[in-house]
């Protein structure tokens, strides 16, 4: 996989929540994947679940770099550039229970 230009905007932060921020705080629980913001460690639901919140993140605070947030996996996704990549050396991805 390929890196992004927005490689200075992944920080080192926590996970805001154990699922999805937003979903939770409306009472839901249908998400389907979860992703963490790189920026600001908000926990989003991918674009396959139903109300995506990841991207509305992205959309609304211009945050470009999400990471999974599902356990075993390692990889990070752009929304500016469409582009997904792993880091060598990056520390071990944080994922909810």
């Amino acid at each position: 996989m390929a890196a992004c230009t927005h490689l200075d905007t992944i920080a080192d932060v926590e996970p805001s929540s154990e699922g999805c921020e937003d979903c939770l705080a409306l009472g839901r629980h249908d998400w389907f994947h979860l992703r963490m913001c790189s920026a600001c460690g908000h926990v989003g639901c991918c674009d396959s679940s139903p109300l995506k919140h990841a991207g509305a993140h992205f959309r609304s605070v211009a945050h470009p770099v999400v990471r999974s947030y599902e356990p075993g996996e390692e990889w990070y996704w752009c929304f500016e550039e469409q582009v997904g990549f792993e880091l060598e050396g990056a520390p071990p991805a944080p994922s909810h229970p």
